[in-house]
């Protein structure tokens, strides 16, 4: 028996998620990631688990046979940093990374300390390829 997905939309209030972040700085940066991000996808902002806020969906399947659902672009404001979740971003990747700010980054995911950290244009850019590369290798 497969393992259900533990991240997938809830209907848990996006407002309600972002206003209950303690430290008021990291506050302001989630209301701010969350409008860009929705300006970047055309997609409203959903709960997805406890702690990210995802835009759009797709379907995947590995030729595993592993398959599920996962948000086109999301974040996470952690304690630590906020989280960018940009998977997709595969084509320029470097290119963005270079140009982004003061940034760490893992496979699929962009830690920044700050928004004011890094350049908002770039970010921007990054989740839009995401959206984009992620609606054209898992299309419907």
């Amino acid at each position: 028996m497969a393992a259900e997905a533990r991240t997938k939309p809830t209907a848990v209030s996006v407002g309600d998620f972002i206003a209950a972040v303690e430290d008021p700085k990291r506050r302001a940066d989630a209301e701010a990631a969350c409008a860009l991000l929705a300006e970047a996808t055309g997609e409203p902002a959903t709960m997805w688990g406890p702690s990210i806020v995802g835009f759009g969906a797709y379907h995947y399947r590995y030729a595993s046979g592993h398959e599920g659902d996962a948000p086109l672009v999301g974040f996470s404001p952690r304690k630590a940093n906020l989280v960018f979740y940009l998977s997709g971003c595969d084509e320029g990747r470097d290119d963005l990374l270079a140009r982004l700010g003061k940034h760490k980054a893992g496979k699929g995911c962009v830690y920044v300390n700050r928004l004011s950290d890094v350049n908002p244009v770039v970010l921007k850019q990054m989740a839009v390829a995401t959206a984009d590369q992620l609606r054209a290798r898992y299309p419907g």
